[in-house]
């Protein structure tokens, strides 16, 4: 029931809602344990937040939960969107309808740079980490680099960084 209200929370992404609903109101998980498995799940195929309700979903109920989660989380947004995309078709080309559009798309990003401070906030280590933000927005925004190459950098230098903070007494 709890991601059913997370699906029906967003439109164009419920990650900041999932974030919400799984560390602030139900406590399910802690500001680190959020940011741990959502960094396993943006490495995953698909998309983050339905990863992730499938990891908490197993977590706490097994493989009913594992299924259970994600049906909910996804079962009635698309039924909206269907509904939207029927709207769409027949008003989307008026002012009014664009207009919206962009209100919609603006109200997004928002909730998506308040997620990222949440979760920048709850690093214990920001100075070792910062590093790892500005070289993964550099190679992707400016350098042009592909996803999969960067990805495999990174995990090989986070895995490098890791392995010499436990090796170090």
């Amino acid at each position: 029931m709890a991601f059913a209200a997370v699906g029906l929370s967003g439109f164009g992404g419920v990650l900041p809602f999932a974030r919400r609903m799984l560390v602030e109101q139900r406590r399910w998980l802690s500001a680190e344990e959020f940011n741990a498995q959502l960094g396993l799940c943006q490495f995953l195929p698909g998309p983050n937040v339905v990863n992730l309700s499938i990891v908490v979903g197993k977590r706490f109920h097994g493989w009913r939960g594992a299924i259970v989660a994600p049906l909910g989380m996804l079962l009635a947004p698309m039924l909206i969107v269907l509904l939207l995309g029927m709207a769409y078709d027949r008003w989307g080309q008026l002012p009014l309808a664009q207009e919206m559009l962009r209100g919609i798309a603006a109200a997004g990003c928002g909730l998506l740079f308040a997620m990222a401070w949440r979760m920048g906030a709850a690093l214990r280590d920001k100075a070792l980490f910062l590093p790892f933000t500005v070289l993964t927005v550099a190679a992707i925004a400016w350098l042009r680099w592909p996803l999969p190459a960067v990805m495999l950098g990174g995990l090989a230098a986070a895995g490098a960084v890791a392995w010499w903070r436990l090796g170090r007494p």
